[in-house]
């Protein structure tokens, strides 16, 4: 994955819940931040707030770059 531009911010969470989130991120072999980030954004999609991944903008990009000129003439 790419460098991503974060945001600090504070919040409290329940002991518990914060403790599995640890647990989870050292199973995964990964960075606490990256499994809340997962969370926040399986809660905006459950509120109907889509917001889209990392991998699909790339690949859309990658898309139209490699058929550019096919989009264009579907189009007209």
């Amino acid at each position: 994955m790419g460098t991503t531009n974060l945001s600090k911010f504070s919040a409290q969470a329940n002991p518990e819940v914060l403790s599995h989130l640890h647990q989870i991120a050292t199973a995964e072999g990964r960075k606490l931040h990256s499994v809340i980030d997962e969370a926040f954004r399986d809660f905006l999609m459950k509120k109907g707030v889509s917001t889209p991944s990392r991998q699909v903008m790339a690949s859309f990009a990658q898309s139209l770059q490699e058929f550019e000129l096919l989009y264009q003439e579907l189009a007209k």
